[in-house]
């Protein structure tokens, strides 16, 4: 009877611990993890709305979209300039809702439309997609972009021929080619892409390590060691210079030129933990 009761009671210790203060098992968190860490592909735009995505534009509090400058049309999430008379310095950054740490961003694009004409010339056939990048909500009412690294997208036409999947800093740094880099943007080796052309990116992001940019199985430029720091770091930023970045924010951006997105996916990347000696 004893040796009955004692069994009775480890099982139900054992039930009793397996579940967190989330009310989910052990073993069902780490199957979720699992399943992210075999590499599955998970879509985070549904092709129907911004379910899950947060618009932060210049001049608007997080969470306002602006004459519907993001929104979803037949499938593919727009970043649609067609309502604005002027540009008025209205940068828009569209931020998903998790913050992420290592992972593959895999985004389809094309460039289309004009650029609004009291935009800056700069803005011809450019948008971005901001990773580590800090919170919607953190960003003041005026600031333009988010302190992050952005993964600058450019379009080609047959008068100016740009290169696409840079290196943007703003409030940033990175190194590359043996040192920090002083330089805002760091140029890809891409090829030019023109007005409705389709281009797959994939943007592979090891924590605090290495940025890999990859086009059509092509890798084209190659950071590492994002930190806080440079070029366009707002005033009083809470966080220090120097500071690595491991993790933060995605955001798909929009400054002044009409950008397509027809899949935004994402691979949840497993580190290796280094065990102390």
């Amino acid at each position: 009877m004893k040796l009955k009761i004692s069994i009775l009671i480890s099982v139900l210790l054992c039930i009793m611990f397996s579940y967190d203060t989330e009310g989910q098992s052990g073993s069902e968190k780490r199957n979720n993890i699992q399943a992210q860490n075999d590499g599955n592909w998970i879509s985070i735009f549904n092709g129907k709305d911004l379910d899950g995505w947060i618009p932060k534009v210049t001049g608007y509090k997080s969470g306002e979209n602006p004459l519907d400058l993001f929104h979803v049309e037949n499938g593919i999430l727009e970043v649609d300039y067609s309502k604005f008379n002027r540009f008025n310095n209205r940068f828009g950054h569209l931020f998903y809702k998790e913050k992420l740490s290592s992972y593959i961003l895999r985004v389809e694009y094309r460039f289309h439309g004009e650029l609004l004409t009291d935009a800056p010339s700069y803005c011809y056939r450019n948008s971005g997609v901001m990773i580590h990048s800090q919170s919607p909500e953190s960003m003041e009412i005026k600031q333009n972009w988010p302190v992050s690294i952005e993964v600058q997208l450019l379009g080609s036409t047959d008068s100016v021929k740009q290169k696409t999947a840079n290196i943007c800093t703003p409030g940033t740094t990175v190194f590359y080619k043996g040192s920090f880099t002083n330089e805002h943007c760091i140029s890809s080796t891409s090829k030019y892409y023109y007005d409705n052309e389709w281009v797959n990116l994939d943007i592979i992001v090891h924590k605090g390590k290495t940025i890999s940019m990859v086009i059509d199985r092509d890798t084209v430029l190659v950071i590492s060691r994002p930190q806080i720091g440079g070029y366009l770091l707002p005033e009083n930023y809470p966080v220090p210079t120097e500071t690595v970045l491991e993790d933060g924010y995605i955001a798909l951006q929009a400054e002044g030129t009409n950008i397509d997105f027809r899949k935004v996916e994402l691979k949840i990347l497993e580190e290796p933990t280094i065990k102390a000696k």
